[in-house]
Parts: structure tokens; sequence; C-alpha cells
């Protein structure tokens, strides 16, 4: 796989976990990556983007102040942390990774995708 994501589980509503993106094959710091979440029935839907360079970051509406993407370059990664979760972040999430020229909107999709972690937050 182009893009390897894990750190998904079950946790309890309110709880925390960390996502992650890497690749073998690719240097994520050439790429903006985001992460995208699937939930059973639904679109896929966008979650939260940062550029190449980590100095922009995009999020939905959904999980602004709860959820934070960075970047680690020297592990070639991209972390998604999910604080004060909720049963409606309940999902299939994607690492999504690409080239985006500088500026523009943070929305993706963009090229590359990783297979997938399941999130399953508990009531």
């Amino acid at each position: 796989a182009q893009l390897v994501d894990s750190g998904g589980g079950l946790v309890q509503a309110g709880g925390s976990l960390t996502l992650s993106c890497t690749s073998s094959e690719r240097t994520l710091s050439h790429y903006a990556v985001g992460w995208f979440r699937q939930a059973p029935g639904e679109e896929r839907e966008f979650v939260a983007a940062v550029d190449y360079s980590g100095t922009r970051t995009h999020y939905t509406d959904a999980v602004k102040g709860r959820f934070t993407i960075s970047r680690d370059d020297g592990r070639n990664t991209v972390e998604l942390q999910m604080n004060s979760l909720k049963p409606e972040d309940t999902a299939v999430y994607y690492c999504n990774a690409g080239p985006s020229p500088t500026g523009a909107p943070l929305t993706g999709p963009f090229d590359y995708w990783g297979q997938g972690t399941q999130v399953t937050v508990s009531s």
C-alpha cells in the first residue's frame, strides 16, 4: 500500500485516539496530507488536512477544537489526534495524500489513499 494508516480502536465517548499515517514508498513531506472518514451507509467525508510545510491546516466544522492534525517529517508520519470523541465520530478513517499547489484549498481528496482504520466510539 502506498499509505498505511493505523491507530483506530474502540473508545468510550469523551475519550481520545491518535491515528497515524505513514508510507514506505512516498515521502509525505512532499505532499498535502488529510484524513477522510466514512460511516456505514454514508459517503466518505473530509475531516482534516495539513499542507506540505505543516503551516496550514483545515478542519471540517464537526471536529474543530477536538481534532488536531500534525506532521512529523522525521518519521515520515502524519497524525490525527482525536479528543473528546463522540459516538457520531464512529467511522472508518482513511489517510489521503498527494500534491497540492501552494495556497490551494486543503479539502482534498488527494491522489493516494490508505486502507482505512476503524474508529468506534461507544456512548
